[in-house]
């Protein structure tokens, strides 16, 4: 490698940051630009900062660039998801059967800070702010921006550029606009929207529900979410249709009908909730899509990474662990093609992009199923189940949800396929009532490796014809 070679960096968010420190670890000389300012000067992003849930993927990728250990002193374990009703029961449901299983509650900005820092105490790193993106040169890898503070324009080049400048990317469209470049894009849209709120923490900074979960008021056709800060508050997220429902946020406009929605649907939560009605108008409705493209790299000179080249909806906690698994994967081909740029893109793509479709279409299955399914009788005996298999056999069955959040060595694609195939097992066999109460666990578990085993072969042989 080159060690005097420039890697411009677009976008300082998380993926933008942890990709910036792992580079300069190895050798280069980056420039990390941001159009923001710098979160750690300026609290920005209010009522945006949905949190994140941490888990093995994500946590992978900050080993790698040795922060792994810090980033857990801003984490909060979550143990499953508590469910809970109109009535004001709760059920707890376990992410695993094994103990060491569980994801973690984290701040946004806080761990962004953290991968900064340390980003800023590299002495190859330089870092930009307030400098917004206008365009990019593919081909000769440099970069216009208009800085925010004194209204010029400036150019940064590199000898290669990394787009991780979020949904919204600037490098994206770049792409999408060049004439001689086949692009292709898609954006769907869910038709429901978020707003985040807040259970704020008791006098004494304690919590006025249990901490170590993932709360859930599922409702079938909108949810109440709530994880847990350090501080003792929870970060609350309402998603919510944006029209035609007797309660949306096209018609959630005074605070009256906010107060007789959630006194309806939400009571316990409204309970705990003492500026829900400031809130809800203070804070912006966002929308929640996904986004594909291809092709993620152009002329051995540029690449999409994070949510430039894939964004998803947030409900399978993946948007994040699979950006910080982008940069484990960049950094595997990097270290194999050694400064070969077209090969590492092109690598990089061809191992990547399927395993980002995967988690995409895995994040919309389980907005449904979060909202939909978590509190009806057959969805919890099949998690029961799960459950029970994987305390019993703990080498013998992963729930596609372990698959996808507590495998980070296995891919996204396959974690879906065998998921899926395990799932509609179960669900057919209790259905079909093949699953008996007489049945011990081993019994019942071969008859489900069967029934998967059965799918797989037939999802196989359709797939072929």
């Amino acid at each position: 490698m080159e060690k005097d070679q420039n890697i411009l960096i677009i976008g300082a968010g998380l993926c933008g940051s942890l990709l910036a420190l792992r580079m300069a670890q190895r050798g280069y000389q980056v420039q990390l630009v941001e159009k923001r300012p710098d979160l750690r000067k300026v609290t920005q992003d209010a009522g945006r900062s949905i949190n994140l849930a941490l888990s093995d993927r994500g946590l992978k990728g900050l080993r790698l660039a040795g922060v792994e250990e810090q980033a857990r002193k801003l984490c909060i374990p979550m143990l499953g998801r508590m469910i809970h009703d109109k009535e004001g029961n709760t059920f707890l449901s376990k992410y695993s059967g094994r103990e060491d299983e569980y994801i973690n509650s984290i701040s946004r900005p806080g761990l962004n800070q953290l991968l900064l820092d340390e980003a800023e105490q590299m002495p190859n790193v330089t870092l930009a702010f307030n400098q917004g993106c206008r365009q990019v040169d593919l081909e000769n890898a440099t970069a216009t921006f208009k800085d925010y503070i004194t209204g010029e324009e400036n150019t940064f080049s590199g000898d290669v550029i990394l787009g991780t400048d979020g949904a919204g990317s600037v490098v994206r469209k770049s792409m999408f606009n060049h004439k001689k470049f086949l692009f292709s894009f898609s954006q769907e849209w869910l038709t429901h929207g978020y707003k985040e709120l807040e259970i704020p923490a008791l006098e004494n900074g304690g919590y006025r529900t249990e901490k170590a979960a993932l709360h859930i008021w599922p409702r079938g056709e909108d949810m109440l979410i709530a994880l847990p800060n350090l501080d003792g508050s929870f970060t609350v997220t309402l998603f919510a249709p944006y029209k035609n429902s007797d309660y949306c946020f096209d018609n959630l406009t005074t605070q009256e009908k906010v107060t007789e929605y959630f006194s309806k649907e939400y009571p316990d939560a409204l309970a705990l909730m003492p500026n829900l009605a400031e809130e809800f108008f203070d804070n912006p409705t966002g929308p929640l899509g996904t986004i594909k493209c291809s092709p993620w790299n152009s002329y051995g000179k540029t690449l999409l990474l994070g949510d430039a080249a894939h964004a998803i909806v947030p409900f399978y906690g993946q948007g994040m662990n699979a950006s910080f698994e982008d940069v484990v994967v960049f950094d595997t081909m990097v270290a194999k093609h050694a400064g070969n740029w077209t090969h590492i893109f092109s690598a990089y793509e061809k191992a990547r992009k399927k395993d980002t479709d995967a988690i995409a279409d895995l994040a919309v299955d389980n907005f449904h199923e979060m909202k939909e399914h978590t509190a009806s009788p057959l969805f919890q005996a099949k998690r029961k189940l799960e459950t029970a298999f994987e305390a019993e056999f703990p080498d013998e069955y992963h729930s596609k949800y372990s698959l996808v959040t507590f495998n980070e060595d296995i891919s996204y694609e396959a974690a879906m396929k065998k998921g899926r195939a395990q799932d509609k097992a179960i669900l057919n066999l209790l259905a079909d009532k093949k699953i008996t109460d007489d049945m011990d666990l081993r019994e019942t578990l071969t008859l489900v490796q069967k029934e998967t085993k059965d799918i797989l072969h037939d999802d196989a042989v359709l797939k072929k014809i």
